[in-house]
């Protein structure tokens, strides 16, 4: 159950008798009164959006003597609309006793000081690449400016990307005025350099991928050289599927990584007359298996995007592990170029891999790690990879069988389930203090709860039998033992102190926390966060000796914190955090916060399923108990997501309806996340199906216990699954719903990728059924007969949600003689970026509303 704001719990029968109220009123707003709406909530909603930093880095140094913390961090300075690189000096912040005082929010603020001089790039772009948009979609960015920087700690240098372009800067004596960043200009090739990284032992190579292949450039050389040649650049994509260093679609869209190479960590001399060699692991992608689709831009210029995209059932990429090696000659220029892959691919040991779902080094460098996942995503292997298994592709030409290498794979942990794996981050090594073992940190879901635990293998050469390599366990702890689980994340380990900090829901589903225990003598975790909030992002310093994080709550919006931490590690572990600052605009402190709408949680034990469900309802502006309000219900119901937590909603559709006189309701069902695996395999092999269930009850509890909700007038919208999902609603429950306005919907799975629908549908051929029934396609003759009900909302270069699904709707719709309406965005992708395309479709929807609920 949520602290902090109001909750109503009951059991279903309990339901209110109450008089129906007087129906509410409201005038309708034109057009231009509608924009301005839109255009002033969007206003509030991005001033406070603009005041949460995100992305932190503490860096502590001794500086004239005395040792000294700096916080950097990615915001947006108070009059600017994209985000720069900043940062706070912990030492000029009010300490100690002095927080006790009777201070205002402004003088326990920290200044948000600029860490760069206001700069453009000599090859300033005012737009996106198709690269750089396509990424940008699979990590859901909407921001501008600087969204992402990567800092190396032994030369105090920052790397980022901005106006098309990529920088340096450093701060290597904590300066006290802004420093020019360098622009890194290439001279030897044009287009676009994405997910740029710092050669850990080098500071000077940058690597980058420019047209599917890995660069690397030396600053003070300004030389570029290619390290690889898959992708060559052919004029027909069809002939050209091979790419280096660039993760697969489904990898990024479905398995959330994002890149395809990484550097080895920081490593001594082992080449050639005492040079580092430096090497990069990376994965070639094969895609010409994938079926090759295209997205025309219907008129706005004469190409087509082409891309590969695996429907369910279909073939996926096909990866294979490589390596490079070089060294650097007196000259700075790249040479001794060495090119490796595995002596017996990952395939061959285990041929029911499908995916490599997580993959680096371990922290010394001396093995690769990778998580392997079957095709039905119920079967995953951690496994370890020695350099030594890595053998030059020259060595090919020979007969393989005379090379000289050691092609062992260590099979560390394994798991199975019956309903699927969900990947996550949780994964921390410990430097091996016995050559033949390894102890590491796991999450697992093997309880249907995800649990943390201390895992030591034995690092035992195994037969090499396909398929049949098992880990040896030598212990295996469960730390964490709570009925809510650890949250997917990072985890930060205190070695020097034997402690864990990690995030979950042990308190209550509906809020998130950061907690530690000790991984040698677990005790009951230690909540540091306050209840009443969720936090969201969050960092500890190098030290664990401070923690920033921000938190909001349902009726406050996204503020910034930093404590301080004392920790006692005599058993039992304690902590004490001392408040030193909120981090946030000295201009905007939580007394100018604006007032928002009434919002409450409530939750029920649901009598058809027997779990307490959760749902958010928030009142309309000016609300009057005695009046009943049309209610706007918005869904996602998918898999991955949930809606309902104690915290700021900030979708800005949901700040609109309450001010044109809508009650909105929201709902999480049976398979949303962050309520175990249990929880979430309701939905097994059978999307569409409890999910309708579950919202239609929630909402038909929620208007028995309040009496001010006009059930004959009930909107349901949502976005992706949600489209999905409003569509259903529609078609079974039309006696519930009087309108639908759906957002880029999935219409048919079988249209759907590999990784998302196979993990909860398998594939079509060995769930024709679930596929059939899950279809909207094969119930458009439900769809009411009555005009004005329908509105479909589709872009048209969507390349995760095709417009084909819609396209696909609206012919059986119109084959089964069905009214509909249909509002396209011809430039617009899954999600909707520009912001007058924003404007116009906010503005449509509450017309639309306005007009026919």
């Amino acid at each position: 159950m949520a602290t902090g704001p109001t909750t109503c719990t009951s059991q279903l029968s309990e339901e209110k008798h109450i008089l129906k109220p007087k129906e509410s009123k409201q005038r309708k707003k034109s057009w231009t009164e509608l924009k301005n709406l839109v255009n002033s909530t969007r206003r509030q909603q991005t001033s406070l959006a603009n005041r949460v930093p995100v992305e932190f880095t503490f860096v502590q140094k001794e500086v004239d003597g005395k040792k000294t913390t700096r916080l950097y961090f990615l915001g947006v300075p108070p009059g600017n609309r994209e985000n720069t690189l900043l940062y706070t000096n912990l030492d000029d912040v009010i300490h100690g006793d002095e927080l006790e005082g009777d201070l205002t929010d402004e003088q326990r603020s920290a200044n948000w000081k600029p860490l760069l001089v206001s700069f453009r790039g000599l090859f300033f772009s005012s737009g996106f690449s198709k690269e750089e948009q396509l990424l940008r979609e699979r990590k859901r960015l909407g921001s501008l400016g600087i969204t992402a920087y990567e800092y190396h700690r032994p030369s105090s240098k920052f790397l980022f990307q901005a106006c098309g372009s990529v920088f340096t800067c450093t701060d290597t004596k904590f300066e006290h005025q802004p420093v020019r960043p360098r622009e890194i200009i290439s001279y030897s090739i044009t287009g676009t350099r994405i997910d740029c990284k710092l050669c850990p032992s080098d500071s000077d190579l940058i690597a980058f991928i420019h047209d599917k292949n890995i660069w690397v450039t030396n600053v003070q050389t300004s030389e570029d050289t290619q390290l690889t040649y898959a992708h060559t650049g052919l004029p027909n994509p069809a002939k050209d599927p091979k790419s280096a260093g660039v993760a697969s679609y489904i990898i990024q869209e479905e398995f959330d990584r994002y890149s395809g190479y990484w550097w080895q960590p920081a490593n001594g001399a082992d080449g050639s007359g005492g040079k580092k060699v430096h090497r990069i692991l990376y994965e070639e992608v094969d895609e010409g298996e994938v079926e090759l689709m295209h997205i025309n831009h219907q008129g706005f210029n004469d190409n087509a995007d082409y891309f590969r995209y695996p429907r369910a059932g279909t073939s996926n990429a096909k990866v294979t592990l490589k390596m490079v090696e070089f060294e650097i000659n007196e000259e700075g220029n790249i040479c001794n170029m060495v090119w490796k892959r595995l002596l017996e691919e990952l395939q061959s040991i285990f041929p029911w891999m499908e995916y490599i779902t997580r993959i680096d080094w371990t922290p010394d460098g001396k093995f690769i790690w990778a998580q392997l996942l079957n095709r039905s995503q119920q079967s995953t292997s951690l496994v370890l990879i020695p350099l030594t298994s890595f053998v030059p592709e020259d060595f090919f030409l020979n007969d393989p069988m005379e090379v000289s290498s050691d092609p062992t794979v260590y099979v560390i942990y394994e798991e199975h389930s019956d309903i699927w794996i969900n990947v996550h981050d949780c994964l921390h090594f410990f430097p091996q203090t016995n050559p033949e073992e390894i102890s590491f940190l796991w999450a697992s879901e093997a309880t249907c709860i995800r649990q943390l635990y201390y895992i030591t293998a034995q690092l035992q050469k195994a037969e090499m039998v396909p398929g049949n390599l098992k880990p040896g366990l030598l212990k295996f702890h469960q730390l964490t033992h709570q009925e809510a689980e650890v949250l997917p994340k990072q985890l930060w380990v205190d070695e020097a102190k034997q402690l864990v900090y990690y995030k979950a829901l042990h308190d209550t589903p509906l809020e998130e926390h950061i907690y530690v225990i000790s991984y040698t003598d677990p005790q009951k975790p230690i909540r540091l966060t306050p209840p009443g909030f969720n936090i969201h992002d969050a960092q500890f310093s190098p030290d664990f000796t401070y923690l920033v994080y921000n938190m909001s709550n349902l009726t406050t919006a996204q503020f910034c914190k930093i404590v301080q931490l004392e920790v006692t590690c005599q058993q039992p572990v304690s902590v004490t955090c001392h408040d030193i600052s909120k981090l946030m605009h000295l201009s905007t402190t939580m007394s100018t916060m604006p007032q928002q709408p009434e919002s409450e949680i409530f939750s029920y034990q649901s009598p058809t399923s027997r779990e307490t469900m959760y749902g958010v309802i928030i009142k309309p502006v000016n609300f009057d108990p005695n009046k009943q309000y049309p209610v706007v219900h918005y869904v996602y119901g998918g898999p991955q997501v949930q809606l309902v937590s104690n915290s700021y909603q900030g979708m800005r559709a949901l700040r609109l309806c309450p001010h044109l006189g809508y009650v909105v309701v929201m709902l999480d069902n049976r398979g949303s996340s962050k309520r175990g695996l249990r929880f979430e395999g309701y939905i097994k092999n059978k999307l569409g199906v409890c999910e309708l269930e579950d919202q239609v009850e929630g909402l038909k509890w929620i208007a028995g216990q309040k009496g001010y909700l006009d059930l004959s007038r009930v909107a349901v919208h949502g976005w992706s699954y949600g489209g999905y999902l409003s569509l259903l609603a529609l078609a079974k429950k039309p006696d519930v719903y009087k309108v639908a306005v759906v957002g880029a919907p999935v219409t048919n799975w079988n249209s759907y990728d590999t990784g998302y629908t196979e993990r909860y549908m398998d594939t079509p051929m060995n769930n024709a059924t679930g596929y059939q029934e899950g279809s909207v396609l094969s119930m458009t003759k439900l769809f009411p007969d009555e005009e004005n009900r329908l509105l479909l909302i589709h872009g048209m270069i969507d390349e995760n949600v095709h417009f084909n699904h819609t396209s696909q709707l609206i012919d059986k719709l119109v084959k089964d003689c069905k009214p509909y309406q249909l509002l396209v965005y011809p430039q617009e992708r899954h999600g909707i970026r520009k912001p007058d395309t924003y404007e116009h479709y906010e503005t449509s929807i509450l017309s639309w509303l306005q007009q026919h609920l």
